[in-house]
C-alpha cells in the first residue's frame, strides 16, 4: 500500500536529489501503466493532470472535461500501482463550482493526494494577453474574490497553510515571485505547449526557451534564493533536449507531461508494431497433420 507523504518529507527528498547532482523529475501520469513505469524509472513526483486524459486518447493536450472532478477520479488508479512516490494533483483554481478554497483543499486532501500544482492555469493567458487579465479582474470584482492567476496564488497559499506540498506553473518572472511569496515549494517555469511526437505544439526556438526559463526562475530566486525551480514544455520534448536546459540555465529539474506519457508511448508502440511487421512470412506448407502422414 502506498504511504502518505508529508510536505516536509517531500521537500527534503527533492533537496537530497539536488544535492546528489541529479535533476528532479516530475512525471505527468494519467494512467496506472504510465505511473508505474515512471516510478520504476526514478520519477521524484507523479503528477495527475485532467488534460492527461486527452493525451491518453491520442489527442493534443486539451482539457476535455470538468478538470477537478476528473483529477479526483484519477487518484485511485494511480495510487493502486505507485508505492513510494508522492502523487501530486493538478488543481484548477478557477472552478466556479467550488468558490471556497478551504473546501477545494479538503477534497483533494481527503482523496489522498500528497500535493498540488495549479493546473489548468490561466497564467499563460494573463502573461501574453492583456485582455485576459482585464477579463479575469472583472470576473473577480463580480464574484467578490480574486480570479484568474490571482486566484491560483490564493489557492497555493491556502493549500500551503493547510500543510500540503505545493508546486506551481508560471509563465513570467513576476508570477514566479508572487507564487514564492505565497509559500510555494517548487516553481516550474512553463515555456509553452510541448513540441514533438505526433500532435505536439509549435514551440519557440531552443535559445528563446532557455532565456525565458532562466528569467522566470530568476524571478523566484529574487524572493527566495533557495526556491526549487524546474522547467517544462516548449522545445523540451525529449530527454536529450534537457541537456541544454541544465547546461545553459540554473534549472534544478524538469516536469514532463507529453514528454513522459505521450511521446514515449507513441514511439514505443510504433516501434513495436514496425518490429513485428519486419519479419517475413513463408508460404503455407500444408497442415502439420498432413505432413506427418506422408
Amino acid at each position: 500500500m502506498k504511504k502518505r507523504f508529508e510536505r516536509n518529507e517531500i521537500v527534503a527528498r527533492l533537496r537530497d536529489t539536488i544535492a546528489t547532482g541529479k535533476p528532479i523529475i516530475g512525471a505527468g501520469c494519467s494512467a496506472g501503466l504510465i505511473a508505474r513505469a515512471a516510478e520504476l524509472g526514478g520519477a521524484d513526483v507523479i503528477i495527475c493532470y485532467s488534460t492527461g486524459q486527452s493525451r491518453i486518447r491520442g489527442l493534443q493536450t486539451v482539457n476535455i472535461d470538468h478538470a477537478n472532478p476528473q483529477t479526483l477520479s484519477m487518484y485511485d488508479e494511480i495510487r493502486n500501482v505507485v508505492r513510494d512516490t508522492p502523487i501530486i494533483a493538478g488543481v484548477e483554481a478557477c472552478d466556479q463550482t467550488v468558490y471556497d478554497l478551504d473546501e477545494l483543499c479538503r477534497r483533494f486532501v481527503d482523496q489522498g493526494y500528497d500535493g498540488v500544482i495549479n493546473f489548468p492555469t490561466q497564467g499563460h493567458g494573463e502573461t501574453f494577453n492583456p485582455h485576459t487579465t482585464v477579463q479575469n479582474q472583472q470576473t473577480g470584482r463580480n464574484l467578490g474574490i480574486p480570479w484568474g492567476f490571482a486566484r491560483e496564488v490564493e489557492m497555493i497559499r491556502t493549500f500551503r497553510e493547510g500543510g500540503l506540498f505545493t508546486m506551481c506553473y508560471v509563465h513570467s518572472a513576476e508570477h514566479a515571485a508572487e507564487m514564492v511569496q505565497a509559500g510555494v515549494d517548487v516553481v516550474c517555469a512553463h515555456v509553452g505547449g510541448t513540441s514533438g511526437g505526433l500532435v505536439g505544439f509549435a514551440a519557440a526556438p531552443m535559445a528563446e526557451a532557455l532565456t525565458s526559463a532562466q528569467k522566470i526562475m530568476e524571478g523566484a530566486w529574487a524572493v527566495d534564493v533557495d526556491a526549487i525551480c524546474l522547467a517544462h514544455g516548449g522545445p523540451f520534448a525529449e530527454p536529450e533536449d534537457t541537456a541544454a536546459l541544465y547546461a545553459q540555465t540554473d534549472a534544478q529539474g524538469f516536469v514532463g507531461a507529453s514528454s513522459i506519457e505521450r511521446i514515449p508511448v507513441e514511439k514505443a508502440v510504433m516501434g513495436a508494431v514496425q518490429g513485428f511487421k519486419s519479419h517475413a512470412i513463408t508460404q503455407r506448407k500444408g497442415s502439420l497433420s498432413e505432413a506427418a502422414t506422408t
